[in-house]
C-alpha cells in the first residue's frame, strides 16, 4: 500500500463513524447529482470512492432490482459505516482501490464519484482506470455537494490555478484518461462535472 493510500484510509477511518451526521442534509444534492447519469433499469453502475454509501439508495432506485449497483472504497471503516446505516442492501460492498478494480472492461454503464478526484494519488491513471471499466458511450459523473469555492472557505484556504476540478485542468486530464466532458458546473450549492466514456 502506499504512502498515499494509508494517508486516505487514516483521514477516512478517523471520521467514519460521524460522517453522516457532519453532512445529514446532503440527501437530495447526492440524488440530484444521481439523475444527471440518466441511468435506466437494468443498468450497472459504481459508486467509486462510496464512503457511507450515501449516493446507493438513488442508484439502486434509478437502475430497479434487476440493476447492478457497487460500491467501492479503500477505507473498511467507511464500509463498515455503511452496513451500520443499511446501505449495504442497495448495492454490493468492495473493498477496493479505484486505481485496480475488480471489474472487466466496459463491465458498467456508469461511475458515479463524489468528492474522488482530490483523493486520487495519480489522476490520470485511475481515472484512466475509471474509463476502463464502463463502456463506451458510458457516463462518469465527479461531483460534491458544494462547489470549489464554498469548500476552500469552509475549509480555510482559497482556490489555486493548479486545482484539478478546474474545468481548465479537468478538460484535458478526463480527455487523456479516456473522456470526454460534456458539462461542467460549479457553483456554491454543487459542483458537478459529467463525463462521456470516449469510443
Amino acid at each position: 500500500m502506499t504512502d498515499d493510500h494509508t494517508h486516505v484510509q487514516e483521514f477516512f477511518g478517523a471520521r467514519a463513524a460521524g460522517w453522516d451526521t457532519r453532512f445529514p442534509d446532503d440527501g437530495p444534492a447526492f440524488a440530484a447529482a444521481v439523475s444527471s447519469l440518466g441511468l435506466r433499469p437494468g443498468d450497472a453502475v459504481l459508486d467509486a470512492g462510496c464512503g457511507t454509501g450515501r449516493a446507493l439508495p438513488a442508484l439502486r432506485e434509478a437502475v430497479g432490482p434487476e440493476g447492478t449497483v457497487l460500491g467501492a472504497d479503500l477505507t473498511p471503516a467507511m464500509l463498515e459505516a455503511a452496513v451500520r446505516a443499511g446501505r449495504d442492501r442497495d448495492g454490493r460492498l468492495v473493498l477496493a482501490d479505484v486505481a485496480r478494480l475488480p471489474l472487466r472492461p466496459g463491465a458498467l454503464d456508469a461511475v458515479f464519484a463524489a468528492g474522488l478526484i482530490s483523493h486520487l494519488s495519480r489522476p490520470g491513471p485511475d481515472l484512466a482506470e475509471l474509463a476502463r471499466v464502463v463502456r463506451p458511450g458510458g457516463l462518469l459523473v465527479l461531483f460534491h455537494p458544494v462547489g470549489r469555492a464554498a469548500l476552500a472557505a469552509r475549509r480555510g484556504r482559497r482556490i489555486t490555478d493548479g486545482d484539478l476540478r478546474a474545468e481548465p485542468n479537468l478538460r484535458p486530464l478526463l480527455a487523456r484518461s479516456g473522456w470526454r466532458l460534456v458539462s461542467y458546473a460549479d457553483e456554491d450549492a454543487r459542483y458537478l462535472a459529467l463525463a462521456e466514456r470516449s469510443g
